[in-house]
């Protein structure tokens, strides 16, 4: 691909919302299953978000991140075994169940019913944020995901099951969101 190509194509990237957000433990995951994953969404010519791929120096970090998630279509929650102990992936979560967004599980080396907001003085939140943080958890845990296991399983083929998931659920909602404009728009006789 030529520069000015790839140029182009970037720039028209930077203009597009997010269709993709994709929220992790970067600890746990961002080697691994989340660049494997927006790597492969960019690939197909979406506009995934993923925190070191698409920020950059003196972007404010809530501004950007929520931004992302009120603007895309579809969150992505890779979920892991220290996922719960982190404040940004429980905000994410909680700002992407309460803006009733499609939401694709991946249970990475995790069951949900060991998913926990961590308490006893480990979650420095107020109690409205840990309302908000268990309430989001619940809600991911009763929506149907993928699951890996990195000793066992295959990375690729959960990415692809991942990707293919995504692109279904961004044609349902175009599709809803055209038959909505449909009866949104006056019938001219």
């Amino acid at each position: 691909m030529s520069q000015a190509r790839a140029l182009a194509r970037f720039a028209k990237r930077l203009m597009k919302p997010c269709d993709v957000f994709i929220n992790h433990r970067g600890i746990d995951t961002k080697r691994t299953i989340a660049t494997l994953l927006y790597d492969q969404l960019s690939w197909l010519n979406l506009c995934p978000f993923l925190d070191n791929k698409t920020m950059k120096p003196g972007d404010k970090l809530f501004d950007k991140i929520d931004s992302a998630i009120l603007g895309c279509k579809v969150g992505v929650t890779v979920f892991s075994p220290r996922y719960c102990e982190s404040y940004f992936c429980l905000h994410e979560l909680a700002l992407i169940m309460e803006t009733k967004k499609k939401v694709i599980p991946i249970f990475c080396d995790i069951k949900p019913s060991q998913l926990r907001v961590l308490e006893n003085g480990k979650c420095e939140c107020s109690e409205e944020e840990l309302r908000r943080f268990k309430w989001a958890l619940e809600e991911a845990k009763n929506t149907v995901g993928l699951t890996y296991d990195s000793f066992k399983g295959n990375l690729s083929d959960v990415v692809r099951r991942a990707s293919n998931i995504v692109i279904h659920s961004l044609i349902e909602i175009n599709e809803k969101e055209k038959q909505m404009q449909r009866q949104k728009s006056p019938v001219h006789v």
